[in-house]
């Protein structure tokens, strides 16, 4: 492992928490920790993982004494859980003890993907509230958008916009979730690859930057709403410090959080205006090096988006609705439209919500693509597979684990079915995809681009 750079050791001595020696021990050591997330929505299953207790801080966050070939784990395609660092899961403590859960909230995830902390904030907010996921770098987005499909919840939308163009809808989000770009160097650990790459320079550059996104985006979070910054970085410049520059420039406001003594999270402060921050060290916490703090924006006037705007593309249509019924969950209160070619399902009571995010953002997705209309039929599409709103009467096929992998790499499938038709094919009850049973084959839908490439050794 190369050398952790002397320049970050210096100006990390004084800081809350930093014992070099032990932290340059943990490092030394190459301990890799593993860990990952269930998804509530999709009850648990056995997942074969060697898990090894809990994440303190997460209610669904669970070790592995090892990392498996998750590659080759249909449960992973199934949207069952997701693999993530779980200092990152420290998001759930932030929300949880600063907010009403049970009320209907507009959350932004503004630096979203590959999606751990916009399927983390999906799992524990209202089915009534709307989360928007933005990934700024358009490969990204599309990660972060099949990673939310997996998910399968229909109150997320994917939107790949500069901060600056989402402020165009002021004073809308009651919380802000900004896990900004950084320098990386929490992540050394992880990646000694990170360890060449860091340099003061950077430090300053990736300050600079984050200084900016969050003066753009900072109009579009309520008034009295809720900003939560975290970086994967030590250094002061880019965590404490930017929360002073919160403070003198934006008036931000201290929402301190509760912590565990055995949890090994270290409290911090701002030097100046004396907000909280907390930070992540490897060799006190089982996981990677993580800042995160809690800001709220001073009281003032709000803007109303009850009603719908004036420009709207967006409009149900009783002829869609009537198609899409037979694919979805009467109970689920979902409304259908037409967007292109698709039929999209999307929670009724937040279509005006939508309708704004739509109105100043460019979408990558919304709710469920339900399918395409084909005459007076519909040709359902994947993500209305891995959904949890599908309709319950849906043909299902039972996969073994041998046969979900040949689904999952597409591979040609040789079954005995009675039953022709499109069917949902599972794999310990949890959707995979869909196949359409034909008298002499069976017809693999799933997504090409998804598929397994690489061969189980």
């Amino acid at each position: 492992m190369n050398s952790i750079p002397e320049q970050l050791l210096h100006s990390l001595e004084n800081l809350p928490g930093f014992n070099r020696d032990r932290f340059l021990q943990a490092h030394g050591e190459g301990q890799q920790v593993y860990s990952i997330r269930l998804n509530p929505a999709k009850r648990e299953a056995d997942t074969e993982l060697p898990l090894n207790g809990r994440v303190p801080w997460c209610s669904e966050g669970y070790y592995l004494s090892t990392r498996p070939a998750f590659i080759f784990d249909p449960l992973l395609h199934a949207g069952v859980y997701y693999v993530q660092e779980a200092s990152s899961m420290f998001l759930e403590q932030a929300i949880r003890q600063t907010t009403n859960l049970d009320q209907s909230l507009r959350v932004l995830d503004l630096c979203a993907a590959p999606g751990g902390k916009s399927t983390l904030l999906q799992s524990i907010i209202s089915s009534d509230s709307l989360l928007v996921s933005n990934e700024v770098i358009k490969s990204r987005a599309s990660i972060l958008e099949e990673n939310l499909v997996k998910w399968g919840a229909a109150n997320t939308v994917v939107t790949n916009n500069d901060a600056a163009q989402l402020a165009r809808l002021p004073g809308f989000f009651d919380i802000i979730v900004a896990d900004a770009p950084c320098s990386g160097s929490g992540l050394f650990r992880k990646d000694p690859d990170a360890i060449s790459e860091w340099s003061e320079g950077n430090v300053n550059l990736c300050s600079q930057r984050q200084q900016r996104i969050l003066s753009d985006i900072w109009p579009a979070l309520k008034p009295g709403g809720l900003l939560v910054y975290s970086t994967c970085s030590y250094s002061q410049q880019e965590n404490e410090d930017m929360l002073d520059w919160l403070a003198n420039d934006f008036g931000a406001m201290p929402v301190p959080l509760s912590t565990e003594p055995s949890w090994g999270i270290v409290s911090t402060s701002s030097p100046i205006a004396g907000l909280p921050g907390y930070r992540f060290y490897p060799d006190k916490v089982k996981g990677e090096g993580f800042f995160m703090a809690v800001v709220k924006k001073p009281d003032g006037y709000a803007e109303d988006f009850s009603k719908a705007p004036k420009k709207n593309s967006l409009k149900t249509e009783r002829a869609i609705e009537t198609l899409a019924a037979p694919w979805i969950d009467p109970n689920a209160g979902l409304t259908c439209f037409l967007q292109g070619d698709d039929v999209l399902a999307f929670p009724r009571s937040l279509l005006t919500a939508l309708q704004w995010v739509q109105s100043a953002c460019y979408l990558r997705k919304a709710g469920i693509n339900v399918g395409r209309p084909a005459g007076k039929e519909l040709i359902p599409h994947h993500e209305l597979a891995l959904s949890t709103q599908h309709h319950p009467s849906v043909p299902t096929l039972a996969l073994s684990k041998g046969e979900a992998l040949q689904y999952l790499r597409r591979d040609e499938m040789q079954m005995n079915i009675k039953t022709t038709g499109w069917q949902l094919v599972t794999y310990k009850e949890h959707s995979l995809g869909w196949i359409k049973a034909l008298p002499r084959r069976i017809n693999n839908y799933y997504p090409k681009e998804w598929r397994i490439l690489k061969q189980l050794a």
